[in-house]
């Protein structure tokens, strides 16, 4: 039997990257997976991806920093599925700037998306959950929430919030059998990374011990993980996966 055999688990920030790879995982292991993305192209192509893996998997465009969106969406996945096992808060953006020079947008605009998007996913969904006593709740965070980065002080601020949001509804939601936890992927090959100078990719991999960036799939597994039976006594704790970076 497949791991996450007859689950629903809904993805945000599925359109690429780690949140495809989450995505294409649980499919991979018998969920079926709602596709949620800011574009109704990026969702729709991923959960084609998902169909033809044999699995149900539904696309919806949505602002996870606009409550109404949020409400709305969640309202009709819950009408169409019938119920949400699996929840990953994995959309998230990036405006580097240095601190002196960030605006007041861009600071808005990555706590709102990365961290105030995760507060109203999981306050949409996790009504549901609490009825149903039992749900699994996946926050995707970063090492930068742990160790800070010059350039990044907006990003970091809402990655090390997503920590103490992880901890504080894994404690509210345990007496449910509810688990909430969080990944610190490290430098992973994505469309944000791929974006690096060489000089800095050099730099980068001279502070990972491993000697290399993670792939996406490193991430999905660790997913898999907290989803599946494996995390069943696992919450309320932050797995970092990153090559040893910040050990």
């Amino acid at each position: 039997m497949k791991q996450l055999e007859n689950q629903i688990a809904v993805v945000t920030g599925a359109g690429r990257g780690i949140g495809r790879a989450i995505a294409l995982k649980f499919a991979a292991e018998g969920a079926d997976v709602v596709c949620v993305s800011r574009t109704a192209e990026n969702s729709e192509k991923v959960a084609g991806e998902i169909r033809a893996l044999g699995r149900k998997s539904w696309a919806h465009a949505v602002d996870v920093a606009d409550a109404t969106a949020v409400e709305a969406a969640a309202e009709k996945i819950l009408a169409e599925c019938g119920k949400v096992d699996v929840l990953v808060n994995n959309a998230g953006v990036t405006r580097d700037g240095l601190l002196m020079r960030m605006s007041d947008a861009d600071w808005d605009t990555v706590l709102d998306t990365n961290l105030k998007g995760a507060f109203l996913v999981t306050k949409a969904f996790s009504r549901a959950m609490l009825r149903a006593r039992s749900g699994r709740i996946i926050n995707i965070s970063s090492v930068i929430g742990l160790m800070g980065n010059a350039g990044q002080c907006n990003y970091a601020a809402s990655k090390a919030g997503l920590i103490g949001f992880t901890k504080s509804c894994a404690r509210e939601m345990a007496s449910r059998s509810i688990t909430v936890n969080a990944i610190a992927p490290g430098f992973i090959e994505t469309d944000m990374t791929a974006e690096l100078k060489p000089e800095l990719r050099e730099g980068v991999l001279k502070q990972i011990p491993l000697g290399r960036i993670g792939q996406a799939e490193d991430i999905a597994n660790a997913a898999l993980y907290l989803a599946a039976a494996s995390g069943r006594y696992v919450t309320g704790q932050v797995l970092t996966v990153d090559g040893g970076m910040v050990m």
